[in-house]
């Protein structure tokens, strides 16, 4: 009869740690599992970040980018990052504007020095770009170095970041 009694005291202990392992199991998942999803967010944040400057940079450099040579081609460039009023607005413009810089045989080769985020969230962005163009035309057929500073206002559209609107500013 005392096979009996240890029998039972080894069932309790058995339960009692098997409760202790559960305890622990869900003490230690669940801080992980927090954590892992905080860390997804953050990452999520960040490629949105990159995403949105990349978009930018490439919005203004194809903005300060633009050859008499090939200028349908560059300003269909602009036209493909652009959405809204702005794109109405240089489109709207673009037959001017073809005829203008053939005249002039403009060239302005554009650099992007900075780019930094103003404001985002999922669906809009707001950036200030920092651009440098070096303009050769029949007039400076040397050359002008001009700086440009932008406000770029994005808008995601079906997974892109879009410009739609132009600002220059300071």
């Amino acid at each position: 009869m005392a096979a009996r009694g240890t029998d039972g005291m080894t069932g309790g202990r058995v339960r009692l740690l098997s409760a202790g392992l559960v305890a622990a199991t869900v003490l230690t998942t669940v801080p992980a599992v927090w954590l892992g999803l905080k860390l997804a967010d953050q990452r999520g944040v960040e490629q949105r970040r990159q995403d949105v400057l990349a978009a930018a940079r490439q919005s203004a450099l194809n903005f300060t980018s633009l050859d008499y040579r090939h200028y349908d081609q560059d300003s269909r460039n602009v036209l493909k990052g652009a959405t809204g009023d702005f794109k109405k607005q240089f489109a709207a413009q673009t037959a001017q504007l073809t005829k203008l810089v053939a005249q002039n045989k403009s060239v302005s080769e554009g650099q992007v020095l900075e780019a930094g985020i103003v404001r985002s969230d999922a669906r809009s962005a707001r950036v200030l770009v920092v651009a440098d163009s070096k303009v050769t035309n029949t007039a400076a057929p040397a050359g002008q170095a001009r700086t440009y500073r932008l406000q770029l206002d994005l808008v995601r559209v079906k997974g892109r970041w879009l410009t739609s609107d132009v600002t220059f500013v300071g």
